[in-house]
């Protein structure tokens, strides 16, 4: 099969097309015809030897994919050869032709749903899903959501699933335009952190009280200012670090407002878990229904993945950019 090697860390030229052997699916798994492979801000940073879990290098990076069952390892029985199917194998190797991928986990995609959409959405809408109802849990409607770089990814999730819930949700960008799509989604303000003070920004839009959740990508200093927007006994939920990895004074920004802080990874919720099985159920159903979008910015072969990556750096993407196998 062809696949998409990175043999020691560094930059998007790192990214090699190669030809390996094709995967044997061992006990619990399976092997997927790739159709599409998402591409995350997490691709960047295991490509740089800067993601916080380890990883073993060489390897074909790609943590997100949809396709086909084309084997069945021993002990599978919830799926069959042929089903469609989407999911994100933690160890990488979606930038190929093929991967072997835990039969646990594994989301059956709905006829309808086009298989370019099935790889644009687990790990983004699930980490979403997750943050608002899963690690919080006790929003309601009429509370405020801070979403830091909320045109990306994941903010444009959080922001639809939070505006389905009846959740206002306020969110900031570094780059001009990449407001218009969040705001389209529902968002009530966006702030530009180039032009604006955030920090009175949000304070202003909550009337002084600050925000119920706060979600931040950046780390670094933009992480230790929303601290500082969160209301009494409020979330400060931490996913990325684009900017830098957060201070070491996490203990002392809560104690304050006796706030309470997480570092989500998804590859921590169980799978096989009511949590898990429901935010596959409403993200499936939003998607379906047609009021949770994921708008697809880009399509690449696999010997354009350094490309891919480049213009996902770039920061001026607001969706999705996939690698297209076939």
């Amino acid at each position: 099969m062809k696949a998409v090697v990175i043999h020691a860390t560094g930059g998007p030229e790192q990214l090699v097309v190669a030809d390996l052997p094709d995967p044997a699916p061992g006990a619990g798994e399976v092997v997927i015809d790739i159709a599409y492979a998402g591409c995350n801000w997490a691709d960047t940073q295991v490509r740089q030897g800067i993601y916080p879990h380890p990883m073993v290098y060489p390897m074909v990076l790609g943590f997100e994919v949809s396709g086909t069952v084309a084997k069945l390892g021993a002990g599978v029985t919830d799926v069959k050869v042929g089903d469609r199917v989407a999911t994100f194998p933690e160890k990488g190797g979606g930038y190929a032709e093929k991967c072997v991928a835990g039969a646990a986990g594994l989301i059956k995609l709905p006829d309808g749903l086009p298989l370019d959409i099935g790889a644009a959405f687990p790990i983004q809408a699930l980490t979403a899903y997750h943050m608002l109802f899963t690690i919080h849990g006790r929003l309601k409607p009429g509370d405020t959501v801070l979403v830091n770089a909320i045109g990306g990814g994941v903010g444009l999730m959080v922001t639809q699933l939070a505006v389905h819930a009846g959740f206002r949700v306020i969110g900031t960008t570094g780059t001009a335009g990449k407001e218009k799509r969040a705001l389209a989604y529902g968002a009530a303000r966006v702030v530009n952190t180039a032009t604006e003070d955030f920090e009175k920004a949000v304070l202003d839009f909550t009337e002084g009280r600050g925000v119920d959740l706060a979600i931040d990508s950046y780390g670094a200093t933009m992480l230790d200012r929303t601290f500082g927007v969160v209301r009494m006994l409020g979330h400060v939920i931490s996913i990325g670090e684009a900017e830098g990895q957060p201070f070491k004074n996490i203990r002392e920004r809560i104690l304050p407002r006796s706030q309470t802080f997480t570092r989500l990874h998804l590859g921590h919720v169980d799978k096989s878990s009511p949590e898990w099985e429901a935010g596959v159920a409403l993200c499936l159903r939003g998607l379906t229904e047609g009021w949770l979008k994921v708008p697809i910015e880009g399509v690449f072969p696999l010997a354009q993945a350094a490309e891919m990556h480049r213009r996902l750096e770039g920061r001026h993407v607001a969706g999705k950019l996939l690698l297209k196998a076939g």
